[in-house]
């Protein structure tokens, strides 16, 4: 379920127009994501626009909307067409006593009421607790044995900041389905950098379903990565997923524009540097046999890798270079052409392209000429 057009939206200066929601939208479905979380309806203007907006796309994807437990969103995603909806209430007693500034059986009422009234009107309910990784275990359970009699179809379950490891996180996933059997989605944040690695722990757990965003953008230090999730699950965990993954990169440098959030060169999956290798050991092996230092080709991804020369090259990479143009040379000038590659890139302070080795090749052969 992704929730790049919700949560990720909620990153501090992040502010999609109507198009690029729409787009994002569509791009989103053409990879093969089954669910998307459209937004909030009850924001309204150019939120419950775009809302409707990607509804009448009528994509094949389930679109979610994102509710408090209140009456008036509820009526707010109807009115935009949902047929699917989160509700959510916090459920960590800082949360209650400072926010809400209630009591938790005042919490369950609201809960189940907001349930109902959804259910009456024949919507698919995900029943979501916020700051569930700080809530009383007992209070917990309490509250997803309500929901789940109250009509509610799954229970999300939030690690709002961030603060679970995976090993915690797989604990507490596995105790509740021992005393509850109900559909649970896994929401993580990355304030420890654990998101993706907790959403894996999750679906371990016996999760049914795991909340992302593209390139994990999204509150703070941000949520779970659609492209890293999905890439571990395949490759790690070698699952036949239905997910264009050639499709990772233009979704992510679209997200990454209409967000005005640069992609780290060393991101994980999309970024620019993941198929980069500049040490000599790496480009030695690369050269004999690229599994030797990647985990997987890059064409999978539709994307090349990449041998570049800078302070930790050796000679391998210069003779591979000159070879493929049919030159071959000795340790020597090997050497030679290396070091003045590396005085280039230190120089520089950027890495010297394999292009750029022929000139220097020529310049040093016209200077023992």
């Amino acid at each position: 379920m992704d929730t790049t057009l919700r949560d990720g939206e909620q990153a501090a200066g992040v502010e999609f127009t109507l198009d690029e929601k729409i787009k994002i939208a569509v791009l989103l479905a053409k990879l093969g994501v089954r669910e998307i979380e459209a937004g909030t309806p009850a924001m309204a203007g150019i939120e419950k626009a775009a809302i409707k907006r990607i509804v009448d796309k009528c994509l094949n994807v389930r679109l979610i909307g994102w509710n408090r437990a209140l009456v008036k969103d509820i009526d707010a995603s109807i009115d935009c067409g949902l047929k699917s909806i989160a509700i959510s209430l916090p459920v960590s007693d800082i949360h209650i006593k400072y926010k809400l500034k209630t009591t938790r059986r005042a919490v369950i009422e609201q809960l189940k009421g907001a349930i109902g009234y959804a259910k009456k009107r024949r919507l698919y309910v995900i029943a979501s607790a916020e700051d569930a990784s700080r809530a009383d275990f007992d209070f917990l359970i309490k509250y997803i044995t309500a929901l789940k009699s109250a009509g509610a179809d799954r229970f999300r379950f939030c690690d709002t900041v961030g603060i679970l490891e995976p090993f915690r996180l797989f604990n507490i996933i596995k105790k509740i389905l021992r005393i509850i059997k109900i559909d649970i989605e896994v929401h993580t944040h990355n304030d420890f950098g654990l998101a993706t690695a907790n959403a894996l722990a999750g679906i371990y757990a016996g999760a049914s379903f795991v909340d992302t965003t593209v390139t994990g953008i999204g509150e703070r230090a941000g949520n779970a990565a659609l492209e890293e999730l999905v890439m571990a699950l395949i490759k790690i965990y070698e699952l036949k997923l239905d997910i264009n993954i050639k499709g990772f990169h233009a979704l992510s440098q679209f997200v990454s524009k209409a967000s005005g959030r640069q992609i780290p060169p060393d991101k994980p999956i999309v970024g620019e540097s993941c198929f980069l290798h500049e040490s000599g050991i790496h480009q030695d092996g690369i050269i004999k046999n690229p599994l030797t230092y990647e985990p997987f080709d890059p064409a999978l991804l539709g994307r090349k890798r990449k041998l570049v020369i800078g302070k930790h090259s050796g000679r391998a990479v210069i003779r591979h270079f000159l070879g493929k143009a049919g030159i071959d040379v000795d340790k020597h000038i090997a050497t030679r052409v290396l070091e003045a590659a590396k005085e280039k890139a230190v120089f520089s302070k950027h890495y010297v392209l394999g292009r750029d080795i022929y000139p220097l090749h020529e310049g040093l052969i016209r200077n023992i000429k």
